[in-house]
């Protein structure tokens, strides 16, 4: 009589956890709308996906389309390559960037592997070809359809995009304000410099952003010496992103680290925008 029971339990167990397993990958797979995709008026089936506004393509069957390439795949740490006339492409699955002729292009949901298929987003590798793109709603049987129209210039290599000076100052006081940060967090920090530089109450290039003493020291690595140390390759990452012209916040003009600040001024005079990590954001 126990032995029976035993096994009835174990079947129960069996197929719960089944059923776990089923709902869990349903779950995961939930968000996933299928997206139909035209390029150059001409229907393609793509397999493109739709989650979390964001539409994916799979980055081989993307790249064919495109003409001639050549992909390589690492199966230890989950990377692809690919190499096209003018074009070397990184993507790493999970990572929330593109690496494109040195560049960084953001793509802040990350890289996907789907049944064992990597997808990026589509503006991301579409901007790398010099494809343009847009949304069209109402689909029958699809969330909706991405119109991609070739014909632009490719992604230029990162030392004809990059300023050099501003990236060299840029990466550093992103790296010495806020190394250990999230990329996000990392990234604010850049756009807080940007945003003074286009702004009327600041100095108008990084340099001189990052060394103004007009109303005291602004940034105290300048004071410390780390703004003279070696950036963490995450933080030139982040100063890449920015430098593309990604932005967390436009208005964000100051931060804050409360628990290491020897002053409040900024929380009692500027207007509170948002926290990320360690770090209070303020216009």
């Amino acid at each position: 009589m126990k032995k029976h029971n035993l096994i009835i339990f174990l079947l129960i167990s069996v197929f719960a956890l089944a059923l776990a397993l089923t709902s869990y990958a349903y779950a995961e797979n939930a968000e996933l709308l299928p997206v139909a995709m035209t390029l150059d008026g001409e229907r393609t089936e793509a397999g493109a996906l739709l989650q979390n506004g964001v539409t994916y393509v799979p980055l081989r069957f993307f790249c064919a389309l495109m003409g001639q390439n050549t992909v390589t795949w690492d199966s230890e740490t989950n990377t692809a390559n690919v190499k096209a006339t003018g074009l070397d492409i990184t993507a790493e699955v999970g990572s929330k960037y593109l690496v494109v002729n040195d560049r960084i292009f953001y793509c802040p949901e990350g890289i996907k592997l789907n049944s064992g298929v990597m997808y990026v987003p589509v503006r991301a590798i579409a901007k790398a070809y010099g494809v343009s793109v847009e949304w069209e709603s109402g689909t029958a049987g699809y969330a909706g359809t991405v119109v991609l129209t070739s014909g632009g210039k490719r992604a230029e290599q990162a030392s004809d995009v990059y300023d050099a000076d501003v990236l060299y100052w840029l990466s550093r006081i992103i790296s010495s304000e806020s190394r250990g940060e999230s990329l996000e967090g990392q990234i604010a920090v850049g756009n807080v410099v940007l945003n003074r530089m286009r702004s009327d109450e600041f100095p108008d290039t990084v340099y001189d952003v990052i060394f103004d003493k007009k109303f005291g020291v602004q940034f105290s690595p300048t004071v410390s010496g780390t703004i003279y140390d070696k950036p963490a390759e995450i933080s030139v990452i982040a100063a890449k992103i920015c430098l593309e012209g990604y932005s967390i916040s436009d208005s964000i003009l100051y931060f804050l680290n409360v628990s290491l600040s020897s002053s409040l001024w900024v929380s009692n005079n500027r207007t509170f925008v948002m926290t990320l990590g360690n770090h209070s954001f303020y216009s």
